[in-house]
């Protein structure tokens, strides 16, 4: 079994960080919002070391290589809860389920040990190797915005996925 890790992104990863998010296989499925470019890349790096239990820009390594990335931000501070975003992992590591463990990792990290309560996220609805993998780490499918987002020329639903604490104490 790979040695899967995650870490906080480190001005180094700029590089790598800019393929994966502009990878012809990855791209299609990242928010239209995502930055891609160098330089809103580092900014979140930045943020991330500056601010980092408000935002995170993270890193998934596999055997000390640099493989995937993911992200969350704050959403609500008072009640806890942070918005996850960004999971992408590189297509040369897919396959082996390294985004399940690295997502564990994540919701560990962000729950018992930046105190949030909540973790939730948003999917576009045609990327259903997303939804399987969220279902799969845990997190419970709460609603669907409909046709909410204008991505590839098409009106797409947002599914809408939620985890609380007790759901990683049970």
């Amino acid at each position: 079994m790979s040695d899967v890790r995650i870490r906080r992104a480190e001005p180094g990863d700029v590089d790598f960080l800019v393929e994966l998010t502009n990878n012809e296989d990855v791209e299609p499925f990242m928010s239209a919002r995502r930055p891609r470019d160098r330089a809103a890349l580092l900014a979140e790096i930045e943020r991330s070391q500056a601010e980092p239990q408000e935002f995170g820009r993270f890193v998934i390594e596999v055997d000390e290589r640099l493989a995937g990335a993911m992200g969350f931000h704050v959403e609500n501070k008072r009640s806890r809860i942070a918005h996850l975003g960004g999971l992408a992992v590189h297509p040369d590591f897919r396959g082996g389920r390294i985004s399940d463990e690295a997502a564990r990792q994540f919701q560990r990290h962000l729950i018992f040990d930046l105190g949030y309560h909540r973790l939730q996220l948003e999917i576009y609805g045609f990327n259903e190797r997303a939804m399987r993998h969220a279902e799969r780490v845990g997190f419970v499918r709460e609603g669907v915005r409909r046709k909410a987002y204008d991505r590839h020329g098409e009106w797409v639903d947002g599914v809408l996925y939620g985890l609380v604490r007790e759901d990683l104490e049970a």
